[in-house]
């Protein structure tokens, strides 16, 4: 369970919840294909990112400040901190409205303390220290595969909706596509895992600090990088199939077509869990946004970081690298307020995620475009099949993106 395995965990946060239900509950068994479809591409692209960060010694952001202009990198850092601010207002929101269905308290009185709880563990704790704990807070993640099971589903035709593509050409499928294709592919986790190679890459002492020196390393340090990202991002995608899945057999068959509350997303596991299915919810919730949110904050904090050359990293104390979690506070302040609006906190989800997948196609192309450089790369540049499905699911992640804009102006 190193960085790869916690940026695929960290993928299924409460936006991707919020999404992969929505999905189930609007259409049905017709977007399974997603599950099965993404999971090579996402591999592909968050291997790619591990590679950077692990053979540069470097995070993405640096990378990026060193060998192109300010421009590019700061075009980057924007879409990033846009991105991931609008994700973390989403996250807070769904974690207090969660909280909601166990606890009668109002809303802004929840979501001020866990705002100020998640605060204080990513200044005062090592991540590092609290993750071993959240990571199993994600297998209640797991209720949504037993609750699959438990409940009549029509087996033939969810395998035949798994391998076979459905496309709907109107505004409310296409806008899903782009949104579980956004929740799935985000930027927030380029930055992220590149910056955790370099983290695992310090503990090992294969550097001084990050940012400083380049690492020595062999194919075995890339073949572990590979082995760990495979491995997350098959979790990740396995948990968003079930998560479809029960949601199409619970929901869509109920009526419940839009996914706005907490109470309606947690109604997909009531089959098998009765009124615990609350508490179960809730926990899923709560786990993964604690677990997603300080990941969501500290890219944004990294690639600012790293942009001006202040200390970094989760390993430093707060006393040694003040810039870097003061980004971590604005950022996640600024998520707070925007769940002042009267948008209800899982719409916010779910157009967070549609908003990453119009953001994330930029990043990917510059990504590729690093990891092709054999002045970055040295002997470990980009394989034939890496960019094939990396240029690939660009380019529909930017068709898609166009469409979905296209479509609200026709």
């Amino acid at each position: 369970m190193g960085p790869g395995f916690i940026t695929g965990a960290s993928d299924n946060d409460p936006s991707g919840i919020a999404t992969y239900s929505q999905a189930g509950a609007q259409f049905g068994y017709r977007q399974l294909w997603t599950a099965l479809f993404s999971f090579p591409f996402m591999a592909v692209i968050q291997e790619m990112s591990g590679r950077i960060g692990v053979v540069t010694g470097k995070g993405l952001s640096a990378v990026i400040g060193r060998h192109y202009s300010k421009k590019i990198l700061y075009f980057a850092i924007t879409l990033l901190l846009v991105s991931n601010t609008v994700n973390i207002g989403a996250d807070l929101g769904a974690m207090a409205s969660s909280m909601r269905l166990l606890i009668d308290l109002p809303f802004a009185v929840l979501l001020l303390a866990m705002t100020a709880l998640i605060l204080i563990l990513e200044i005062f704790l090592s991540y590092k220290t609290y993750v071993k704990f959240l990571k199993y807070l994600v297998l209640s993640l797991l209720a949504y595969i037993v609750t699959a099971f438990a409940i009549k589903q029509n087996w033939s035709e969810v395998l035949i909706s798994t391998i076979r593509p459905t496309v709907l050409w109107n505004k409310a499928y296409l806008l899903n596509i782009v949104a579980i294709l956004g929740t799935t592919i985000s930027p927030y986790l380029f930055f992220w895992q590149s910056d955790e190679e370099v983290e695992e890459e310090v503990a090992k002492h294969k550097l001084k600090e990050m940012g400083v020196g380049t690492p020595e390393i062999g194919k075995k340090d890339i073949r572990d990088m590979r082995i760990d990202t495979v491995f997350g991002m098959f979790f990740s995608n396995f948990i968003t199939f079930f998560i479809i899945l029960t949601a199409a057999a619970t929901l869509a068959l109920s009526g419940i077509t839009d996914v706005d509350t907490a109470d309606k997303a947690a109604t997909a596991l009531r089959p098998i869990a009765g009124d615990f299915a609350y508490l179960l919810f809730a926990v899923g919730i709560i786990g993964t946004a604690l677990l997603s949110v300080p990941i969501l904050a500290g890219s944004a904090s990294y690639a600012v970081s790293e942009a001006f050359n202040w200390k970094e990293g989760l390993y430093k104390k707060f006393s040694k690298a003040h810039g870097f979690y003061g980004v971590i506070t604005v950022a996640t302040a600024i998520g707070l307020i925007i769940n002042f609006t009267p948008i209800p906190p899982f719409k916010v989800l779910y157009y967070a995620a549609a908003l990453n997948g119009i953001l994330a196609p930029p990043l990917m192309a510059l990504m590729l475009i690093i990891g092709n450089d054999k002045k970055i790369m040295g002997k470990y540049t980009n394989s034939r099949f890496s960019n094939i499905f990396g240029w690939f699911i660009t380019a529909v992640m930017a068709i898609a993106a166009i469409a979905l804009i296209w479509s609200y102006f026709v």
